[in-house]
């Protein structure tokens, strides 16, 4: 599976910014899709989730008030929409694929990354 991520930018704060991330691949259609970031100097983090036909959705508490996260799945595409964005969300933002036989916690599949600066 190959992850294509796109969207990131420069906003103000209080802006909406709104993510892509395009899977191909034999297998796209059967992962589940998520999202993590991370800001300089810290861990990455998750974010967001959602699953295969896109009925089950998890977002990092922090953060849950304003994302949402949704699935074309025709398309092997998922969106990641993001409110009253903060200073603090600034970060590379990642998109990520998990098959279905996979752990829970275990990510198989990275993209390569989409910058989102949040200027106050």
């Amino acid at each position: 599976v190959q992850l294509q991520a796109s969207g990131g930018g420069s906003v103000q704060a209080g802006n909406s910014l709104t993510l892509s991330c395009a899977a191909s691949g034999e297998s796209a259609s059967r992962v589940t899709m998520g999202w993590f970031r991370q800001a300089p100097g810290k861990e990455r983090e998750f974010v967001a989730r959602i699953s295969r036909t896109g009925g089950t959705v998890d977002y990092a508490d922090s953060m849950e008030d304003r994302l949402a996260i949704s699935r074309d799945t025709f398309k092997n595409t998922v969106y990641l929409e993001m409110n009253n964005l903060k200073p603090e969300d600034t970060a590379v933002y990642y998109c990520a694929a998990r098959n279905v036989w996979s752990p829970s916690d275990r990510w198989d599949y990275w993209g390569q990354g989409t910058l989102v600066t949040v200027s106050s």
